[in-house]
């Protein structure tokens, strides 16, 4: 089964409404890992922001399975803008992984992306590289949601990931980032 992710990044150190605490990462863990493995997951596609992207990864890295990366533009700046700007030590996992990936010739980086649109654009090159993934080895897709369960409103990246792999007919898991 092929894994195509998206989730929560940690939780800003000012932020008011919990949706990833950073105190919950090692929970997050283990239910990433166990939904990898009740999955029969044989390869993770996402993209590496802090939290459940850098997690997935991780647990996928552990569990020899093959892990594809998708960014919105080059590793610096996604480096800048979404792995070191939030609470944790989440730079040196990113460039471990990133290395090893890029090695085993599984980054994508997209390019010429309008700055608005560059996330939603990440989100299908996601879904993308995950269907090329299936086509290629002969397995099948499913979405999962690395997340607290409820939209941020208009412009959820993670909801619009999520209904994006519905419209495909994919299913769908969710992994809650919460204590529930």
């Amino acid at each position: 089964m092929i894994i195509a992710l998206a989730g929560r990044r940690i939780d800003a150190a000012d932020s008011k409404q919990p949706r990833f605490p950073l105190a919950n990462v090692v929970l997050v863990r283990e239910r990433v890992r166990a939904m990898l493995k009740e999955q029969g997951a044989t390869a993770v596609v996402c993209a590496a922001a802090c939290g459940a992207d850098l997690i997935a990864l991780e647990e996928g890295g552990s569990l020899k399975l093959r892990r594809r990366v998708v960014l919105p533009f080059e590793r610096g700046r996604f480096r800048e803008t979404s792995v070191i700007d939030r609470p944790g030590d989440w730079g040196p996992i990113y460039d471990q992984i990133l290395n090893q990936v890029e090695d085993a010739k599984d980054l994508v980086v997209l390019a010429n992306m309008p700055e608005e649109e560059v996330y939603l654009a990440a989100n299908l090159g996601i879904l993308d590289e995950a269907d090329a993934l299936a086509k290629q080895s002969g397995d099948r897709v499913k979405a999962a949601l690395v997340w607290n369960g409820e939209s941020r409103g208009e412009r959820d990246i993670t909801e619009e990931f999520g209904n994006e792999a519905r419209r495909r007919g994919w299913p769908v898991v969710e992994v809650s980032t919460l204590n529930r």
